[in-house]
């Protein structure tokens, strides 16, 4: 890896629809060795007695979150072991975005949070495939967001950015500018 990326944890958050997914895929992509971790990947493996998240959300949903960040924190953690940069994504808000970054033991760890304007999540929700607001506003989940969420790593307003624009932002800035 060149100096400029060297091995790293990179964890990017943000509310449904902010481009998470497709961000992380794209900055993996552009890095020599590395991994995509979508943290998602654990709440869809629990097939029986999943509770999804809701407003207000149960206290078995927030214990289905909790072990969700912890799985995401320890396959981040035995991929860069291996040696691998770790791109790794979910939605990670309020009180848990601090929790996510003390159950990641690996360094440098680098946070940015994707936050573009509620009316470019709308834009953007309404021309992807899937939908993510059922229980949860758009509005609600970016004031716990904005209100709630330590402001710890890199924060970007992509409301007028291309994913290839953000993805290129990420590579300038987040090395300097995400550590925690």
């Amino acid at each position: 890896m060149s100096d400029e990326h060297h091995q790293a944890v990179l964890l990017i958050t943000g509310i449904q629809a902010a481009g998470k997914s497709t961000i992380a895929q794209g900055v993996a992509e552009e890095l020599p060795r590395s991994v995509h971790l979508r943290g998602d990947a654990f709440r869809r493996m629990v097939v029986g007695g999943r509770e999804e998240m809701s407003a207000p959300p149960s206290d078995e949903a927030l214990r289905q979150l909790r072990l969700r960040h912890r799985l995401t924190a320890q396959a981040a953690d035995t991929y860069f072991a291996a040696g691998f940069t770790v791109v790794t994504q979910d939605v990670i808000l309020g009180e848990h975005l601090a929790e996510m970054a003390e159950n990641i033991g690996s360094r440098p760890l680098l946070v940015v949070v994707l936050a573009p304007s509620t009316a470019a999540i709308a834009e953007r929700e309404a021309g992807r495939g899937k939908t993510a607001y059922d229980s949860w506003a758009i509005a609600e989940l970016n004031t716990v967001l904005h209100e709630q969420t330590p402001r710890i790593g890199l924060w970007l307003d992509t409301s007028d950015q291309t994913p290839e624009q953000t993805v290129a932002e990420i590579l300038d800035r987040a090395w300097t500018e995400a550590a925690i």
